[in-house]
């Protein structure tokens, strides 16, 4: 599934926040680059990805 367009919508519809979309990114629904094509800010990697990167 194509989860680009609806989350999208709904940032746009201020449904979701930056946060709520970096976290699809997190989930690997979205890449870097889409939630920057969502978003217009440049990801970057939450402090929980770099722990579970340590371990």
């Amino acid at each position: 599934m194509d989860y680009t367009k609806y989350i999208s919508l709904l940032y746009r519809f201020g449904e979701y926040t930056a946060e709520d979309v970096a976290r699809f990114v997190e989930l690997g629904k979205l890449t870097p680059e889409q939630y920057e094509g969502i978003t217009g800010e440049k990801y970057e990697t939450s402090v929980v990805e770099q722990q579970e990167k340590v371990q």
